[in-house]
């Protein structure tokens, strides 16, 4: 079987989880003696292809044209359909980002083909690939495979797999240029400035620690005692959606199914019980640590390192320890 990874950047800067798509196919390839290949797509990327030679692939696909300067799902479609034309993959994967959002349906529509979006794990059996997603919220989750002849589509949930666990080969995989046949009268729409959000929303997905406060902190006048630890272990402020929901903390702290879905290097869990719907968004943190005085809170199941006690008394013995460092 042959893999392309689509990767995404912008302005010539990588979405790290392009190398969690990598790293899961990477797996994937383990698994069912496949080769891998990855593609970047863009204008002037290709000291970004340059960079992901360095990886374990069998080469790289440098899809570059002046009209993919700018993201279009026009412009993006019409040239990945023929990056995929030469590569030839049985399976793509993609990481699940907006804009993978946008254009990746399209583009396996315009194939005739068809897409398994924001999966979270997969398993090999019996000779063939078997994708996880969750639904309804993360309340459950089915087991989704492929129909019909290849290429397949699958995009991977942000925080699934982890980047840092792309491995790199013994040389670097070579570059091959992909000659784009794109037109300006096929791209239907102009990009205009980037989206901005408001001032006080934060990219959780990009914070190294995260420390998370559930229903166990009682009350909104607590949360400044969780807010300091945050800031003096060098990290964000995180939070379930009662908290949220609540109006205690803004939208975008929230982690999970219906917030953001984050893995970064130290998740702490400061009185969260670890519904479902809260672990799909923190599951792929490289470390756990979490604090609940019910020793039967699910959280522990996920949880590196727990600690069963009272987060009134361990937040401020944490902090003064932080604070003497």
């Amino acid at each position: 079987m042959n893999i392309l990874v689509i990767t995404e950047q912008r302005d010539a800067h990588w979405n790290p989880v392009s190398f969690e798509a990598l790293a899961a196919a990477q797996q994937i390839a383990a698994q069912t003696q496949s080769t891998i290949a990855a593609a970047v797509i863009g204008k002037g990327v290709r000291s970004l292809a340059e960079e992901l030679a360095a990886y374990q692939l069998a080469q790289v696909l440098l899809v570059e044209d002046d009209l993919l300067d700018r993201y279009t799902p026009d412009g993006f479609t019409i040239a990945l359909a023929q990056a995929i034309a030469q590569a030839k993959p049985d399976l793509v994967v993609l990481p699940h980002t907006y804009q993978v959002r946008d254009f990746a349906p399209k583009l396996a529509a315009s194939l005739g083909k068809g897409m398994i979006g924001d999966c979270t794990s997969y398993r090999y059996e019996n000779g063939r690939l078997i994708f996880v997603r969750q639904m309804f919220q993360g309340k459950t989750a089915a087991d989704v495979t492929f129909s019909g002849p290849s290429p397949w589509f699958a995009s991977l949930q942000a925080g699934a797999f982890r980047g840092d666990q792309a491995a790199r080969g013994a040389s670097p995989a070579p570059i091959v240029t992909v000659a784009v046949d794109l037109r300006p009268e096929q791209i239907r729409t102009v990009p205009l400035e980037l989206f901005r959000e408001a001032k006080q929303a934060v990219d959780l997905t990009q914070a190294p620690i995260l420390v998370a406060i559930g229903r166990g902190i009682k009350a909104p006048e607590n949360i400044p005692m969780a807010q300091k630890l945050a800031q003096l272990m060098g990290g964000e402020l995180a939070a379930s959606r009662p908290i949220c929901d609540e109006g205690w903390l803004p939208m975008d702290r929230q982690i999970g199914s219906s917030g953001q879905t984050v893995s970064p290097k130290l998740y702490l869990a400061l009185g969260i019980s670890g519904a479902i719907q809260h672990v799909v968004g923190m599951k792929g943190s490289r470390t756990i640590a979490a604090i609940n005085k019910d020793e039967n809170a699910p959280i522990f199941e996920v949880a590196d390192y727990g600690i069963v006690g009272d987060i009134f008394e361990l937040i401020p013995a944490l902090t003064e320890a932080f604070e003497k460092k």
